[in-house]
């Protein structure tokens, strides 16, 4: 890959992974657009890699008192907190993404990674963004979630599956027509992505390992490391302002870009 190619990516990447904007649809969109070679699998790994461990570092204190606390709660005489809880709801809404993810793997590798399909989704679920923002009471604080609230948005997620959904957008969006808060949303939506994102890796790493390719390590590792920086940004500045400035420029850049996809298709 030239440097370019690998910067350009791993930006990208890193951006709009934690962005309600689908990270999926820009990486396959960015070789139409830009005239690469599809990066493969191996570079896929890196920057998904460089985003996870960008949000564990941002959440690192988050996660530590919640596995301290979700493991104390299984001991005899262990008692429930609002950190266990919270525990078990990522557990409950990682769920759903991990066995429709199984069951339609080869249709989402194979047919609907098209243009028209990014597109449909790009458009549609930035309408759902919109309509779920302004429709939210927004009066949920991330301690308010419970287990059939992250049920919800765990069934949303598995949505994401589909290439342009953004996982991060539709879980928001849930998030938001429970009544949550953005920012309360916006966070429970990175907690949820750990583990997501972490199965994504072990998985398209088992594929990786299977296909024996060759593996350019001075250019997975500048992947990893542009992806962190990007993602961590991205997360930092994104909580920081969602709720001063709403998801309607998010929704608005979705609708944009999808009729530009059909411009290109069709005119």
């Amino acid at each position: 890959m030239e440097t370019l190619q690998i910067i350009l990516l791993a930006l990208i990447q890193g951006f709009t992974e934690f962005l309600p904007i689908s990270s999926s649809a820009h990486l396959i969109l960015a070789p139409y657009v830009f005239g690469y070679a599809d990066q493969g699998l191996a570079f896929d790994l890196a920057v998904h890699l460089g985003t996870l461990l960008a949000v564990v570092l941002y959440f690192r204190e988050e996660i530590l008192a919640m596995l301290r606390d979700w493991f104390a709660s299984l001991t005899p005489g262990g008692q429930a907190t609002a950190n266990s809880r919270l525990g078990w709801d990522i557990i409950l809404a990682t769920l759903p993404v991990m066995v429709v993810g199984v069951l339609i793997k080869d249709l989402v590798e194979h047919q609907l990674r098209a243009p028209q399909v990014i597109a449909a989704t790009t458009i549609v679920i930035g309408l759902v963004l919109w309509w779920a923002d302004r429709a939210s009471k927004r009066n949920l604080a991330i301690g308010s979630m419970n287990l059939k609230h992250a049920l919800f948005i765990g069934m949303a997620q598995a949505l994401a599956l589909i290439p342009g959904t953004s996982r991060s957008g539709i879980t928001m969006a849930a998030a938001l027509m429970l009544g949550y808060t953005r920012e309360a949303a916006s966070r429970f939506s990175f907690l949820l992505s750990i583990p997501t994102i972490l199965a994504s890796v072990i998985w398209v790493g088992k594929d990786l390992i299977s296909a024996n390719q060759t593996v350019h390590w001075q250019d997975l590792g500048l992947g990893v490391l542009l992806s962190f920086i990007a993602a961590y940004t991205t997360i930092h500045f994104f909580l920081r302002f969602i709720e001063r400035i709403g998801m309607a420029p998010f929704a608005i850049y979705r609708l944009m870009l999808g009729v530009v996809i059909l411009g290109f298709l069709y005119l």
